[in-house]
C-alpha cells in the first residue's frame, strides 16, 4: 500500500486554503501525510491551518521565492512513495480519488496520471489523461497536467528539485527531462482526480511573455536547435495532414477538388 504526501502550497487564499483541506481529510484512504507550505500569509491562513493542525502531519509559514521554492520545501519534507502538490483553492475531484487509485494496488511507476478538471468559476471542463506512450515530442508543445498526477518521491532524488529559477514552467521542465528525455514512463488511471481552479500562474494571460520566455530558455538547454527546427516542421506537416484529412471528410470540399483536379487537368 502507497503512503501518498499531499502537499499545498498558499499565499493568502485562507477560503481557498480551507476547501483544500477539506478535501484532502475526507479523502477515504488514509495512507498519506498532508503538508502545507505557506508563504508568510498576512490574511488568515495561518488561523486556517490551526483550526485543522490535528489533522496536518507538517506545516510551516514563512517567506519564500515562489511557488516552485514552496514546492521544494515540501518535497523536502516527505516521507511517502509518491508526492502529490494539490495547490491552495484546488480540491480532489470526490472524496474517493485516493482510494480508487491505490486502495487496491500498490504501485512503482515513475508517474501516475488521471483526468483533470478545469473549473472556470461558472462551468467546468474534464481534461483525459493521454493514456498512451509519451514522446519528447509530446513535452516539446505541451505537457501532461501536473495536477492530475502522482510523482514517485525518488525521482526527485534522482534528477533534482523543481527549478527555483523559472517561476512558471519549473513543473514542465521536470516533466520534459524525466519523461520526454528520459523515459520515465507514466501509468494512466481511468481516474477524475482534481478539480482544478483556472486562475493560476500558468494560465494567467497577462503572463503569456513570461511563460514564452521561460519555455524557449527550457528547450534551448535541453534539446538542439536543429532538433527543434525538425519539430517545427513536423508540427507545421501534422497541422497540414488534419486540414486535408478534414477536407477529405467534407463531401463539398472534396467535389471541389475533384472539380478543379478536372478543370486544371
Amino acid at each position: 500500500m502507497n503512503k501518498i504526501s499531499i502537499i499545498t502550497v498558499n499565499r493568502n487564499n485562507a477560503e481557498g486554503l480551507e476547501r483544500t483541506i477539506k478535501s484532502v481529510i475526507k479523502q477515504t484512504y488514509t495512507n498519506y501525510e498532508f503538508i502545507i507550505i505557506d508563504g508568510a500569509s498576512t490574511d488568515n491562513s495561518v488561523d486556517i491551518i490551526k483550526q485543522y493542525s490535528s489533522d496536518i502531519s507538517f506545516w510551516i509559514s514563512e517567506k519564500d521565492t515562489g511557488v516552485f521554492n514552496a514546492m521544494n520545501k515540501g518535497i523536502e519534507r516527505s516521507t511517502g512513495d509518491y508526492c502529490y502538490f494539490l495547490n491552495s483553492a484546488d480540491t480532489f475531484a470526490k472524496d474517493n480519488v485516493l482510494k480508487d487509485i491505490f486502495g487496491s494496488q500498490t504501485y512503482t511507476a515513475p508517474f501516475i496520471n488521471g483526468h483533470q478538471i478545469n473549473d472556470f468559476g461558472n462551468y467546468t471542463q474534464k481534461v483525459p489523461s493521454l493514456n498512451r506512450y509519451l514522446t519528447l515530442f509530446d513535452f516539446y508543445w505541451g505537457t501532461i497536467k501536473h495536477q492530475a498526477t502522482f510523482i514517485r518521491r525518488n525521482l526527485f532524488d534522482t534528477y533534482g528539485l523543481y527549478d527555483e529559477t523559472l517561476k512558471i514552467t519549473s513543473d514542465w521542465k521536470f516533466f520534459l527531462q524525466t519523461i520526454g528525455l528520459k523515459n520515465e514512463q507514466p501509468v494512466f488511471v481511468d481516474v477524475d482526480i482534481v478539480l482544478f481552479e483556472w486562475d493560476g500562474l500558468s494560465t494567467n494571460p497577462q503572463l503569456i511573455d513570461s511563460h514564452i520566455h521561460e519555455r524557449t530558455q527550457v528547450l534551448d538547454e535541453n534539446i538542439p536547435k536543429t532538433i527543434q527546427k525538425d519539430y517545427e516542421n513536423f508540427h507545421e506537416m501534422s497541422d497540414y495532414v488534419y486540414i486535408m484529412n478534414t477536407m477529405k471528410r467534407s463531401a463539398l470540399c472534396s467535389f471541389l477538388i475533384k472539380a478543379l483536379v478536372k478543370l486544371f487537368k
